[in-house]
Protein backbone atom coordinates (compact mmCIF):
# COMPACT_ATOMS: atom_id res chain seq x y z
CA UNK A 1 0.00 0.00 0.00
CA UNK A 2 1.04 3.58 -0.45
CA UNK A 3 3.23 5.07 2.23
CA UNK A 4 3.58 8.50 0.69
CA UNK A 5 1.27 11.23 -0.43
CA UNK A 6 -0.16 10.31 -3.81
CA UNK A 7 0.96 13.49 -5.51
CA UNK A 8 3.77 15.97 -4.97
CA UNK A 9 2.39 19.00 -6.81
CA UNK A 10 3.93 21.59 -4.46
CA UNK A 11 7.42 20.70 -5.69
CA UNK A 12 6.72 22.40 -8.98
CA UNK A 13 4.62 25.13 -7.37
CA UNK A 14 7.55 25.85 -5.07
CA UNK A 15 9.97 26.13 -7.99
CA UNK A 16 7.58 28.47 -9.73
CA UNK A 17 7.11 30.62 -6.63
CA UNK A 18 10.86 30.89 -6.13
CA UNK A 19 11.22 32.33 -9.62
CA UNK A 20 8.34 34.71 -8.97
CA UNK A 21 9.79 35.82 -5.66
CA UNK A 22 12.92 36.89 -7.47
CA UNK A 23 10.95 38.81 -10.07
CA UNK A 24 8.24 40.17 -7.78
CA UNK A 25 8.38 40.89 -4.06
CA UNK A 26 6.67 38.30 -1.89
CA UNK A 27 4.96 36.06 -4.33
CA UNK A 28 3.64 33.79 -7.07
CA UNK A 29 0.83 31.28 -9.47
CA UNK A 30 -13.17 39.44 -10.07
CA UNK A 31 -14.44 38.59 -8.38
CA UNK A 32 -16.90 40.55 -10.01
CA UNK A 33 -20.53 40.23 -10.20
CA UNK A 34 -21.98 41.14 -13.48
CA UNK A 35 -25.57 41.78 -12.45
CA UNK A 36 -26.79 40.18 -15.64
CA UNK A 37 -24.71 37.05 -14.94
CA UNK A 38 -27.31 35.71 -12.54
CA UNK A 39 -25.27 36.74 -9.51
CA UNK A 40 -23.03 33.71 -9.90
CA UNK A 41 -19.99 35.48 -8.54
CA UNK A 42 -21.11 38.53 -6.53
CA UNK A 43 -17.77 39.95 -5.53
CA UNK A 44 -16.88 43.36 -6.87
CA UNK A 45 -17.14 45.26 -10.08
CA UNK A 46 -14.10 47.01 -11.34
CA UNK A 47 -11.28 44.61 -11.10
CA UNK A 48 -12.08 41.33 -12.75
CA UNK A 49 -14.25 40.11 -15.49
CA UNK A 50 -16.31 36.97 -15.24
CA UNK A 51 -17.77 34.09 -15.49
CA UNK A 52 -19.07 30.99 -17.19
CA UNK A 53 -19.78 33.43 -19.98
CA UNK A 54 -17.65 36.48 -19.32
CA UNK A 55 -19.17 39.72 -20.51
CA UNK A 56 -17.04 41.79 -22.88
CA UNK A 57 -17.69 44.94 -20.85
CA UNK A 58 -16.67 43.23 -17.64
CA UNK A 59 -13.45 41.94 -19.17
CA UNK A 60 -12.61 45.36 -20.54
CA UNK A 61 -13.23 46.85 -17.11
CA UNK A 62 -11.14 44.16 -15.42
CA UNK A 63 -8.26 44.70 -17.83
CA UNK A 64 -8.30 48.45 -17.36
CA UNK A 65 -8.39 48.14 -13.58
CA UNK A 66 -5.64 45.51 -13.25
CA UNK A 67 -2.64 46.61 -11.16
CA UNK A 68 0.00 48.36 -13.21
CA UNK A 69 3.05 46.20 -13.74
CA UNK A 70 5.84 45.98 -16.26
CA UNK A 71 3.89 43.23 -17.99
CA UNK A 72 0.14 44.01 -17.92
CA UNK A 73 -2.08 41.26 -16.61
CA UNK A 74 -4.12 39.82 -19.44
CA UNK A 75 -7.66 38.86 -18.49
CA UNK A 76 -9.01 36.07 -20.72
CA UNK A 77 -12.47 36.56 -22.17
CA UNK A 78 -13.17 32.87 -22.73
CA UNK A 79 -11.60 29.48 -22.15
CA UNK A 80 -10.12 29.73 -25.65
CA UNK A 81 -7.91 32.54 -24.36
CA UNK A 82 -6.60 30.53 -21.41
CA UNK A 83 -3.16 29.23 -22.38
CA UNK A 84 -2.74 25.51 -21.67
CA UNK A 85 0.80 25.35 -23.04
CA UNK A 86 2.80 26.72 -20.09
CA UNK A 87 3.80 23.42 -18.55
CA UNK A 88 5.90 23.82 -15.41
CA UNK A 89 6.76 20.17 -15.08
CA UNK A 90 5.59 16.57 -14.99
CA UNK A 91 4.93 16.47 -18.70
CA UNK A 92 6.93 14.43 -21.16
CA UNK A 93 10.30 15.25 -19.56
CA UNK A 94 10.94 13.04 -16.54
CA UNK A 95 13.24 13.98 -13.67
CA UNK A 96 15.89 11.59 -12.44
CA UNK A 97 13.91 10.82 -9.28
CA UNK A 98 10.77 9.94 -11.24
CA UNK A 99 9.75 6.24 -11.04
CA UNK A 100 9.80 6.12 -14.85
CA UNK A 101 13.30 7.57 -15.25
CA UNK A 102 15.37 5.30 -17.45
CA UNK A 103 12.34 3.48 -18.85
CA UNK A 104 12.57 4.57 -22.48
CA UNK A 105 9.30 2.99 -23.53
CA UNK A 106 7.44 4.75 -20.72
CA UNK A 107 9.12 8.07 -21.49
CA UNK A 108 8.14 7.82 -25.16
CA UNK A 109 4.61 6.90 -24.16
CA UNK A 110 4.43 10.08 -22.09
CA UNK A 111 5.69 12.12 -25.03
CA UNK A 112 3.03 10.68 -27.33
CA UNK A 113 0.17 11.28 -24.88
CA UNK A 114 1.36 14.81 -24.06
CA UNK A 115 1.57 15.65 -27.77
CA UNK A 116 -2.01 14.48 -28.21
CA UNK A 117 -3.12 16.83 -25.42
CA UNK A 118 -1.25 19.76 -26.99
CA UNK A 119 -2.94 19.18 -30.33
CA UNK A 120 -6.48 19.29 -28.93
CA UNK A 121 -8.68 22.17 -30.02
CA UNK A 122 -11.45 23.56 -27.84
CA UNK A 123 -14.86 22.59 -29.16
CA UNK A 124 -13.67 19.32 -30.62
CA UNK A 125 -13.99 15.91 -28.93
CA UNK A 126 -11.08 14.98 -26.68
CA UNK A 127 -8.97 12.38 -28.50
CA UNK A 128 -9.08 8.89 -27.01
CA UNK A 129 -5.97 7.29 -25.61
CA UNK A 130 -5.60 3.58 -26.29
CA UNK A 131 -4.28 2.46 -22.92
CA UNK A 132 -2.04 -0.57 -22.75
CA UNK A 133 -2.65 -3.66 -20.64
CA UNK A 134 0.02 -2.46 -18.20
CA UNK A 135 -1.55 0.98 -17.89
CA UNK A 136 -4.98 -0.56 -17.36
CA UNK A 137 -3.60 -2.86 -14.67
CA UNK A 138 -2.05 0.13 -12.89
CA UNK A 139 -5.37 1.98 -13.00
CA UNK A 140 -7.23 -1.09 -11.74
CA UNK A 141 -4.89 -1.67 -8.81
CA UNK A 142 -5.20 1.93 -7.65
CA UNK A 143 -9.00 1.89 -8.03
CA UNK A 144 -9.42 -1.38 -6.15
CA UNK A 145 -7.32 -0.09 -3.25
CA UNK A 146 -9.09 3.25 -2.97
CA UNK A 147 -12.70 2.02 -3.09
CA UNK A 148 -12.01 0.04 0.09
CA UNK A 149 -11.64 3.27 2.06
CA UNK A 150 -14.14 5.56 0.35
CA UNK A 151 -17.20 4.45 2.36
CA UNK A 152 -15.61 5.52 5.66
CA UNK A 153 -13.30 8.33 4.53
CA UNK A 154 -14.94 10.21 1.64
CA UNK A 155 -17.53 12.95 2.05
CA UNK A 156 -21.18 12.25 1.24
CA UNK A 157 -21.04 14.41 -1.89
CA UNK A 158 -18.21 12.33 -3.31
CA UNK A 159 -20.00 9.08 -2.49
CA UNK A 160 -23.16 10.32 -4.16
CA UNK A 161 -21.32 11.44 -7.32
CA UNK A 162 -18.89 8.55 -7.74
CA UNK A 163 -21.36 6.03 -9.27
CA UNK A 164 -22.26 8.46 -12.08
CA UNK A 165 -19.01 7.64 -13.86
CA UNK A 166 -19.17 3.85 -13.80
CA UNK A 167 -15.48 3.38 -13.00
CA UNK A 168 -14.30 -0.21 -13.45
CA UNK A 169 -10.83 -1.70 -12.91
CA UNK A 170 -10.64 -3.17 -16.41
CA UNK A 171 -10.90 0.12 -18.32
CA UNK A 172 -9.14 3.46 -17.97
CA UNK A 173 -11.86 6.08 -18.56
CA UNK A 174 -11.65 8.45 -21.51
CA UNK A 175 -11.81 12.18 -20.78
CA UNK A 176 -14.47 12.73 -23.43
CA UNK A 177 -16.86 10.32 -21.71
CA UNK A 178 -16.37 12.05 -18.37
CA UNK A 179 -16.65 15.60 -19.68
CA UNK A 180 -20.01 14.68 -21.18
CA UNK A 181 -21.22 13.62 -17.71
CA UNK A 182 -19.98 16.86 -16.15
CA UNK A 183 -21.51 19.06 -18.84
CA UNK A 184 -24.84 17.35 -18.36
CA UNK A 185 -24.77 17.54 -14.56
CA UNK A 186 -23.14 20.88 -13.70
CA UNK A 187 -21.97 22.53 -16.92
CA UNK A 188 -18.30 21.88 -16.18
CA UNK A 189 -15.97 20.38 -18.76
CA UNK A 190 -12.54 18.81 -19.01
CA UNK A 191 -9.70 20.08 -21.18
CA UNK A 192 -6.63 17.88 -21.78
CA UNK A 193 -3.25 19.25 -20.75
CA UNK A 194 0.30 17.96 -21.21
CA UNK A 195 1.43 18.32 -17.59
CA UNK A 196 1.31 20.61 -14.57
CA UNK A 197 -0.07 23.88 -15.89
CA UNK A 198 1.12 27.30 -14.73
CA UNK A 199 -1.00 28.23 -11.68
CA UNK A 200 -2.45 31.40 -13.26
CA UNK A 201 -3.63 29.53 -16.35
CA UNK A 202 -4.95 26.59 -14.36
CA UNK A 203 -6.90 28.83 -11.98
CA UNK A 204 -8.16 31.01 -14.84
CA UNK A 205 -9.60 27.86 -16.42
CA UNK A 206 -11.72 27.27 -13.32
CA UNK A 207 -13.39 30.66 -13.87
CA UNK A 208 -14.75 29.25 -17.14
CA UNK A 209 -15.85 26.02 -15.46
CA UNK A 210 -13.02 24.11 -17.11
CA UNK A 211 -10.80 21.57 -15.36
CA UNK A 212 -7.44 20.85 -17.03
CA UNK A 213 -6.59 17.16 -16.82
CA UNK A 214 -3.64 15.03 -17.84
CA UNK A 215 -4.16 11.71 -19.63
CA UNK A 216 -1.01 9.72 -18.88
CA UNK A 217 -0.82 6.95 -16.27
CA UNK A 218 1.73 6.75 -13.47
CA UNK A 219 4.61 4.28 -13.80
CA UNK A 220 3.63 0.65 -13.23
CA UNK A 221 6.43 0.12 -10.71
CA UNK A 222 4.57 2.29 -8.18
CA UNK A 223 0.83 2.05 -8.82
CA UNK A 224 -0.02 3.55 -5.42
CA UNK A 225 2.21 6.59 -5.80
CA UNK A 226 2.79 9.38 -8.29
CA UNK A 227 4.89 12.54 -8.05
CA UNK A 228 2.65 14.24 -10.59
CA UNK A 229 -0.99 14.81 -11.55
CA UNK A 230 -1.66 11.68 -13.59
CA UNK A 231 -5.01 10.48 -14.92
CA UNK A 232 -5.66 8.38 -11.80
CA UNK A 233 -5.31 11.42 -9.56
CA UNK A 234 -7.39 13.57 -11.88
CA UNK A 235 -10.26 11.16 -12.46
CA UNK A 236 -10.59 9.50 -9.05
CA UNK A 237 -9.65 12.54 -6.99
CA UNK A 238 -11.05 15.54 -8.85
CA UNK A 239 -13.73 14.62 -11.35
CA UNK A 240 -16.42 13.06 -9.08
CA UNK A 241 -16.62 16.20 -6.92
CA UNK A 242 -17.34 18.32 -10.00
CA UNK A 243 -20.80 16.77 -10.14
CA UNK A 244 -21.75 18.49 -6.88
CA UNK A 245 -23.11 22.04 -7.43
CA UNK A 246 -22.03 23.44 -4.05
CA UNK A 247 -18.47 22.20 -4.49
CA UNK A 248 -18.42 23.55 -8.04
CA UNK A 249 -19.43 26.96 -6.69
CA UNK A 250 -16.48 26.91 -4.30
CA UNK A 251 -13.99 25.93 -7.01
CA UNK A 252 -15.48 28.39 -9.47
CA UNK A 253 -14.98 31.25 -7.02
CA UNK A 254 -11.28 30.44 -6.73
CA UNK A 255 -11.06 30.68 -10.51
CA UNK A 256 -13.03 33.90 -10.71
CA UNK A 257 -10.77 35.47 -8.09
CA UNK A 258 -7.73 34.63 -10.23
CA UNK A 259 -8.87 36.74 -13.19
CA UNK A 260 -6.73 39.86 -13.17
CA UNK A 261 -5.07 38.90 -9.89
CA UNK A 262 -1.49 40.07 -9.35
CA UNK A 263 1.30 37.58 -8.71
CA UNK A 264 1.02 37.78 -4.93
CA UNK A 265 -2.69 37.08 -5.09
CA UNK A 266 -2.18 34.19 -7.54
CA UNK A 267 0.22 32.54 -5.13
CA UNK A 268 -2.22 33.03 -2.26
CA UNK A 269 -5.05 31.54 -4.35
CA UNK A 270 -2.80 28.62 -5.32
CA UNK A 271 -2.39 27.83 -1.64
CA UNK A 272 -6.11 28.19 -1.05
CA UNK A 273 -6.69 25.72 -3.88
CA UNK A 274 -4.07 23.40 -2.41
CA UNK A 275 -5.58 23.36 1.07
CA UNK A 276 -9.16 22.94 -0.16
CA UNK A 277 -9.52 21.30 -3.57
CA UNK A 278 -6.38 19.18 -3.13
CA UNK A 279 -6.28 18.47 0.60
CA UNK A 280 -9.51 19.78 2.10
CA UNK A 281 -11.82 18.04 4.54
CA UNK A 282 -15.41 18.87 5.51
CA UNK A 283 -17.32 18.35 8.72
CA UNK A 284 -19.97 15.61 8.76
CA UNK A 285 -21.68 14.97 12.07
CA UNK A 286 -19.04 14.69 14.75
CA UNK A 287 -16.22 13.86 12.35
CA UNK A 288 -14.51 14.95 9.17
CA UNK A 289 -14.58 13.50 5.67
CA UNK A 290 -12.24 13.98 2.70
CA UNK A 291 -13.13 15.98 -0.38
CA UNK A 292 -9.62 16.97 -1.51
CA UNK A 293 -8.27 15.10 -4.53
CA UNK A 294 -4.83 14.62 -2.97
CA UNK A 295 -6.50 12.62 -0.21
CA UNK A 296 -9.10 10.81 -2.28
CA UNK A 297 -6.52 9.57 -4.80
CA UNK A 298 -4.07 8.28 -2.16
CA UNK A 299 -4.64 5.13 -0.14
CA UNK A 300 -1.92 6.17 2.30
CA UNK A 301 -3.23 9.72 2.74
CA UNK A 302 -6.75 8.40 3.35
CA UNK A 303 -5.42 6.11 6.07
CA UNK A 304 -3.46 9.02 7.55
CA UNK A 305 -6.59 11.20 7.66
CA UNK A 306 -8.66 8.46 9.26
CA UNK A 307 -5.99 7.95 11.94
CA UNK A 308 -6.54 11.53 13.14
CA UNK A 309 -2.85 12.41 13.30
CA UNK A 310 -3.10 15.70 11.43
CA UNK A 311 -3.98 19.07 12.92
CA UNK A 312 -7.42 20.38 11.93
CA UNK A 313 -7.67 24.11 11.11
CA UNK A 314 -10.78 26.06 10.16
CA UNK A 315 -10.56 27.34 6.59
CA UNK A 316 -9.96 31.09 6.38
CA UNK A 317 -9.09 32.50 2.94
CA UNK A 318 -8.08 35.85 4.47
CA UNK A 319 -5.35 34.33 6.62
CA UNK A 320 -1.78 33.87 5.47
CA UNK A 321 -1.62 30.33 4.15
CA UNK A 322 1.21 28.05 5.32
CA UNK A 323 3.85 26.68 3.02
CA UNK A 324 2.55 23.79 0.95
CA UNK A 325 4.02 20.60 2.37
CA UNK A 326 5.07 17.71 0.18
CA UNK A 327 8.43 16.27 1.21
CA UNK A 328 7.51 15.52 4.80
CA UNK A 329 5.32 12.53 4.07
CA UNK A 330 1.62 13.01 4.67
CA UNK A 331 -0.06 16.33 5.39
CA UNK A 332 0.51 17.68 8.89
CA UNK A 333 -2.68 19.74 8.84
CA UNK A 334 -6.00 19.73 7.06
CA UNK A 335 -8.13 22.81 6.55
CA UNK A 336 -11.75 22.16 7.45
CA UNK A 337 -14.94 23.47 5.86
CA UNK A 338 -18.21 23.49 7.77
CA UNK A 339 -19.89 22.92 4.41
CA UNK A 340 -19.18 23.68 0.75
CA UNK A 341 -21.76 26.47 0.86
CA UNK A 342 -19.91 28.04 3.79
CA UNK A 343 -16.57 27.69 2.00
CA UNK A 344 -17.95 29.33 -1.14
CA UNK A 345 -19.39 32.21 0.91
CA UNK A 346 -15.99 32.81 2.53
CA UNK A 347 -14.30 32.82 -0.88
CA UNK A 348 -16.83 35.29 -2.25
CA UNK A 349 -16.10 37.58 0.69
CA UNK A 350 -12.39 37.26 -0.02
CA UNK A 351 -12.98 38.08 -3.69
CA UNK A 352 -14.93 41.17 -2.70
CA UNK A 353 -12.04 42.34 -0.53
CA UNK A 354 -9.68 42.03 -3.52
CA UNK A 355 -11.86 44.20 -5.71
CA UNK A 356 -12.30 46.75 -2.93
CA UNK A 357 -8.53 47.03 -2.47
CA UNK A 358 -8.19 47.64 -6.19
CA UNK A 359 -10.77 50.45 -6.24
Amino acid sequence: MATRTAIDLPEVFARSSARLEQAHHPAQHLCQTVASARRLAPCGARRRGYVSTVSTAAVASATSQAPRQQAPIRVPQSISEVDNGKILGFGADLAEDHPGWGDRAYAQRRVDICNTARAHEIGRPIPEVEYSAEETATWGKALNELVQLYPTAACREFLASFPAFGFTPDRVPQLQDLTEVLERETGWRIRPVAGLLHPRDFLNGLAFKTFHSTQYVRHASQPSYTPEPDVIHELLGHVPMLVDPAFCDLVHNIGVASLGADEKEIWHLTKIYWYTVEFGVVREGNGIKAFGAGILSSYGELQHMLAGRAELVDFNPFAKQPKMSYKDGFQKRYFVLNSFEDGAAKLKAYCKSLSERAD
